[in-house]
């Protein structure tokens, strides 16, 4: 007479053989399998995985962290919920692994460790599946690079060419607000080299490896302003991305936002800015849910902030949040000891990237360009330079190369004095103003024989601006 199991195995007997059957059967199959403690530290691997970890043996694991050997493993999360991982793939060594997770418990059902096994060889009708995995892994590693890439400075404190005293100086007191990681305000022309220093403290403070994000606020409609800084929810209004935006802060958390012109900001907007620098907060356009953001902010202007409050069009306690520290850019004419070094740097970058031989000056060209206001600072030295080359197929350069390009009525050396208007020839502000700005754009223009976007450059404008001012003068560019 036969007797079934259930008569002579009771059901805990039954459960005990089937469980250790399967793990005995899961070890004997699985590319490795490792046990640790309700701390997580390994108390158990099978010398397959040890080897596939690349230890001299099991030993070597034993007591420590499962992290620590594992980076990736999720053996703590199954201890601290109590919960199996029953399927997942999973990186180790560069090498995708099907894996399974199981709590283990004692008879009172209390959580006092996990095993891990690594099933990857030994299922093959998932290495299709694995196989996509990996492929997608690539994809991502690689498209993470490309926006890492993207958004890295491009410079260093070390790219602000100069030895003068003043330029030493500046580079030291860049370097010290890289360290101090609060709010910098840079104060300076147009030209003289803000958003490259911007760049270059980010690159020294110790949010070197997050993302360096700017904003030209002069560049960006008044309306679309607040959608740049803080984002648009989803369907936030019509012709909006259904799946949202995010704005300039949220892309650049844990990194350093750079508002540069931010004396150009509108009022309704200042008072915005001035509640996120304040609670590293956001809030998106069309969403009642606040983001925490931790966000290093750089400004940069070329206007006086100061005479800005005074005349109400920018918010006092914003100042003073901004200006935690100022630190001021010379213009180019108060450190001319740089000029020599500055033009060897310039024209070296315009060789490279326009493919021409590299220019050099002859001492006529030297002195030509010490004795120039330069206006424009850096950015019209290297308009200058590039201009001279382009209209010469000349190695050397000379002061004629440089006559026509820049006016020598702008330099201080050369300027006649200014006098005076008598009585009988004073006029209404705005007249004259117009008259200086007609004369000053007609004398670009003539400087770059019509050329838009390099005129627009060396009179620190927009190109918009420029238009805008050709119309309204109508003045014609046919040089």
């Amino acid at each position: 007479m036969k007797t079934s199991i259930a008569a002579s195995w009771d059901v805990d007997s039954i459960l005990r053989v089937g469980m250790q059957s399967l793990l005995d059967l899961l070890d004997e199959s699985c590319e490795g399998t490792v046990a640790v403690d309700e701390h997580g530290r390994i108390a158990w691997i099978n010398d397959k995985y040890a080897a596939f970890l690349g230890l001299k043996g099991p030993e070597d694991a034993l007591g420590k962290p499962v992290e620590e050997v594992i980076p990736n493993s999720r053996l703590r999360e199954v201890i601290r919920n109590g919960k199996p991982i029953l399927l997942d793939i999973m990186m180790i060594r560069d090498q995708p692994l099907v894996v399974m997770r199981i709590p283990l418990k004692d008879d009172a059902g209390k959580v006092i460790g996990a095993i891990g096994f690594a099933l990857y060889d030994r299922l093959q009708r998932l290495k299709p599946l694995v196989s996509k995995f990996a492929e997608l892994q690539w994809a991502l590693a690689n498209t993470q690079k490309e926006l890492a890439q993207l958004r890295h400075t491009k410079y260093s404190i070390s790219s602000f060419v100069g030895v003068s005293p003043v330029s030493l100086e500046l580079k030291h007191r860049a370097r010290r607000a890289a360290q101090l990681d609060t709010t910098v305000l840079l104060l300076g022309e147009t030209g003289t080299g803000k958003e490259l220093l911007a760049h270059g403290i980010h690159a020294a403070s110790g949010r070197a490896g997050k993302p360096f994000v700017g904003i030209n606020i002069a560049a960006v409609p008044e309306t679309l302003l607040e959608a740049e800084f803080f984002g648009v929810a989803a369907g936030a209004y019509t012709g909006a991305d259904r799946k949202g935006r995010e704005g300039k802060f949220k892309i650049a958390d844990g990194g350093t936002l750079f508002l540069d012109e931010v004396g150009d900001m509108p009022l309704q907007v200042q008072a915005k800015l001035l509640r996120v620098l304040q609670e590293q907060e956001i809030e998106p356009l069309g969403s009642n849910t606040i983001t925490k953001v931790d966000v290093r902010v750089i400004a940069a202007t070329s206007h006086d902030l100061k005479k800005l409050v005074a005349e109400g069009r920018f918010r006092s306690d914003l100042y003073y949040r901004l200006n935690v520290l100022p630190i001021a850019l010379p213009p180019l004419r108060e450190r001319l000891a740089d000029l020599d070094a500055l033009c060897e740097h310039l024209l070296e970058q315009i060789a490279a990237r326009t493919g021409m031989p590299q220019r050099e000056l002859t001492p006529s060209a030297r002195a030509f360009l010490a004795s120039y206001h330069w206006p424009g600072n850096v950015r019209e030295l290297r308009n200058a330079l590039e201009q001279a080359g382009m209209l010469t197929e000349s190695i050397a350069l000379t002061a004629e190369d440089f006559a026509t390009i820049l006016q020598p009525g702008a330099g201080p050396e050369t300027a006649a004095p200014a006098e005076a208007p008598q009585p009988d020839e004073q006029r209404p502000l705005g007249e004259a103003v117009a008259e200086l700005e007609q004369k000053m754009i007609r004398s670009a223009l003539q400087s770059t024989r019509g050329n838009k976007a390099l005129t627009a450059r060396m009179l620190g404008i927009s190109r918009a601006t420029l238009y805008q001012k050709l119309g309204e003068y109508k003045i014609t560019s046919d040089f």
